[in-house]
């Protein structure tokens, strides 16, 4: 069976790592795809940084930080807080000292005439993610950032998102959001081909706006999962309404959509065929299209946990297979 996903950071890293513990029992010989997003991507101390591949990187490596979810287990900041000594900026985004050399080999290479999806190979080899048959692309490999512009009184002013998202903590309303770069992206190899192929395609709990709606922005894509004869499945980042991780509904309320579980699968609509809600959630609609929904409990405490979750989810897509 060949799964192709479209994946954020930490959620869908944690629910992707599940959903492979689930495949190695009932279909060890299956193939997991995960189309992942750069939109988040930003320059650090002269460090090509890709937050949301290095923590599908790590987790699905078996190094993540299993306390935050991103970065590196048992890591150290003893070069970040040198650079602090020496007045360098910024530093609301702590850089561990394993992940600097994520940072530093990935910029090398990129220096060297490599594109993002041949650095991503390299990176993902290093992890063990191909012989777990696991493949992991960028959404693309054209350099791509989200900004956010945010109102002031009478001025507005753009930080780059993770300025919003990490110093600000998403706590300054967001007026809207600026990708630059997506106008000229293309998809990268593979990309279209993984989705065309697909026998599944999953949307893990990743943020719907600025994670799975910025690859949903890369010309084809949308385009390529409306035309799939795959069942489209995902999950819904909200229970009751709230992010289980994150500032979800933030990103929402700046593109003026309701926080709620049937809203967010409302921003699939054109191609989603199944949605997995909580509990919480259960009975929802999506208004206006025939999605199909099921109701699971929805809290990645652990990976058995997770598995279980994704083994629903894995059901909900026979069920609506097209």
């Amino acid at each position: 069976m060949r799964i192709t996903a479209l994946a954020g950071g930490v959620g869908g890293a944690r629910f992707l790592r599940g959903l492979k513990a689930q495949l190695d029992v009932v279909a060890p010989e299956s193939e997991l795809t995960v189309i992942a997003n750069t939109g988040d991507d930003i320059s650090l101390f002269g460090l090509r940084v890709c937050p949301d591949i290095d923590t599908l990187l790590y987790t699905l490596g078996g190094g993540v930080n299993e306390d935050q979810g991103w970065g590196r287990a048992d890591e150290s900041t003893r070069v970040q807080g040198e650079l602090a000594a020496y007045g360098a900026v910024p530093q609301w985004f702590t850089l561990g000292d394993l992940d600097l050399g994520t940072h530093i080999v990935r910029s090398q290479w990129l220096a060297q005439g490599q594109t993002a999806s041949e650095v991503t190979e390299r990176l993902a080899t290093r992890w063990g993610l191909p012989d777990r048959g696991i493949r992991l692309l960028p959404m693309t490999d054209t350099p791509v950032e989200t900004h956010v512009v945010l109102d002031e009184g009478d001025e507005q002013r753009a930080v780059h998102f993770q300025e919003w998202w990490v110093r600000l903590r998403a706590e300054v309303p967001a007026s809207r959001f600026v990708v630059a770069g997506l106008d000229r992206a293309a998809a990268a190899p593979g990309v279209l081909d993984a989705i065309r192929t697909a026998d599944v395609i999953v949307l893990p709990p990743s943020n719907p706006v600025v994670s799975i709606g910025i690859i949903l922005g890369v010309p084809g894509v949308r385009d390529a999962l409306r035309g799939s004869t795959a069942p489209v499945v995902g999950v819904s980042p909200l229970i009751s309404g709230r992010p289980v991780r994150g500032h979800a509904d933030a990103c929402l309320s700046a593109i003026g959509v309701e926080s709620s579980a049937a809203a967010v699968a409302g921003l699939y609509a054109d191609f989603l065929d199944g949605w997995l809600v909580d509990p919480a959630d259960a009975g929802v609609r999506v208004r206006g299209v025939e999605v199909a929904t099921h109701s699971a409990p929805l809290l990645m405490t652990d990976v058995p946990t997770t598995a279980a979750m994704a083994a629903e989810l894995l059901a909900l897509a026979e069920r609506v297979r097209r």
